[in-house]
């Protein structure tokens, strides 16, 4: 049974918010003037709460959405495009509905920067966007100097495919590329980082593709974390779907990793070196750029926020949602972006227009393929508590579940990703 629209809007919390929100002094509320918000990036945080505040506001907010790429091609979903689970163009979407349905001002460049006194978003262009409230929601940027021996350059070789677009065509040629019985690895990220079962679901994804084109293939998996998400549940189902083609290794059992030899597609590490045939390094992450230049973030490159709005702790006429925001318990994915946009959405319409507004309820749940009929899930719901987001329940699937079960967590996977993506454009998936 797939998860329909309805189902995934009450798990959500599809319009849900704090109370006692101040109108924005100064913004032309009550004159001809609409107020103006704009929102920077046009992911599963950004498109939704664009689409939000344009249409609850009925017309009342102006809202300007800023994307470069004039098609959006998802990172949850990619790895099943690497597995061969989806077609490249079904991971991929326009603003089209946004623009002519909701009067969105839909403004594809980059911006460059934000002037926080005088309250606009410089575009690549070299425009200047003026705004009464912004939403800033740039996803993740890569550290590359985070991992030794890697670089921009270096991802060429070993792609991280860990924001939308290209990369994800260039790892997968690279998997279907590799020599007969030759090696994979996995460089896998430190925490926090953006999806934290979706390393383990690429590697699941790998394996079933070579389980059926390369089957005498070895993935080696080299993790700087002791334990990662959902783990059980992955190193069962590697073993039943894959038996020794999968080989974990956590980096402080083999002293650390010293460097990543791209010229010789080699892995060193305080014990053993790694030669790859193929491979993916996904180095630590912080913040979306954007949002670190205009002092938006702590030191460790994300953005703290209020719990119940999702308002800039830094700044009350800005909104930090999706993977830059630090959220607490919620983790960085598409599902919990989509779902901060909604409470974000209803905070601003509140502050600008004086909307009714209610208590902030939050949502995530991660899914994850292993295989054909297999998928497995964590989620929770939360609550906006005095000083953090906080989680009220939580799901989590079990080791050794019917093959029944499996199969619903699987069909809800890609019921899912139609409803969210509904949700974000407008659109069929």
């Amino acid at each position: 049974m797939s998860m329909n629209r309805r189902q995934f809007g009450k798990l959500a919390g599809a319009g849900a918010l704090s109370l006692g929100l101040g109108v924005v002094k100064g913004s032309a509320v009550f004159g001809a003037t609409r107020p103006k918000v704009v929102v920077i990036g046009g992911g599963p945080g950004g498109a939704t709460v664009a689409r939000y505040i344009a249409k609850d506001s009925k017309g009342k907010i102006e809202v300007t959405l800023l994307e470069p790429t004039k098609r959006y091609y998802t990172c949850f979903f990619s790895n099943l495009y690497i597995g061969g689970f989806r077609k490249y163009e079904s991971i991929g979407h326009t603003y089209k509905v946004l623009a002519t349905k909701y009067g969105i001002n839909v403004v594809h460049d980059w911006a460059i920067s934000i002037d926080r006194a005088k309250k606009t978003v410089r575009l690549g262009g070299g425009n200047d966007i003026p705004y009464d409230i912004l939403v800033v929601s740039p996803g993740i940027d890569i550290k590359y100097d985070s991992v030794p021996g890697y670089s921009v350059e270096g991802s060429r070789v070993f792609p991280h495919a860990w924001k939308s677009g290209t990369p994800a065509q260039l790892l997968k040629s690279r998997v279907i590329n590799m020599k007969e019985g030759g090696t994979f690895v996995m460089l896998t990220p430190p925490n926090p980082y953006r999806c934290p079962p979706g390393p383990y679901e690429r590697v699941s994804m790998i394996a079933h593709h070579f389980k059926y084109h390369n089957p005498k293939a070895k993935i080696i998996i080299l993790d700087p974390k002791e334990k990662f998400s959902k783990m059980p549940l992955f190193l069962e189902g590697w073993k039943r779907h894959y038996g020794d083609m999968i080989e974990w290794h956590s980096l402080s059992n083999l002293d650390g990793l010293n460097r990543v030899d791209i010229a010789n597609m080699t892995f060193e590490t305080g014990l053993d070196n790694f030669k790859a045939d193929a491979g993916c390094v996904v180095p630590a992450m912080h913040g979306g750029r954007i949002a670190r230049e205009a002092d938006l973030c702590n030191d460790q490159g994300w953005a703290p926020i209020v719990p119940g709005t999702m308002r800039s702790q830094k700044d009350p006429h800005i909104y930090v949602i999706g993977d830059t925001s630090v959220a607490a318990s919620m983790p960085k994915s598409g599902f919990a972006a989509n779902s901060q946009a909604k409470s974000c959405a209803m905070a601003v319409r509140h502050a600008l227009i004086n909307s009714r507004a209610f208590p902030a309820r939050y949502a995530n749940t991660c899914w994850s393929f292993l295989a054909i009929d297999d998928g497995i899930k964590v989620g929770a719901t939360y609550k906006a508590g005095k000083s953090k987001i906080v989680p009220t329940s939580k799901i989590i699937s079990k080791v050794g579940e019917s093959h029944e079960l499996r199969q619903k967590t699987y069909a809800e996977f890609f019921g899912w990703y139609n409803a969210i993506t509904k949700d974000m454009f407008d659109t069929k998936a």
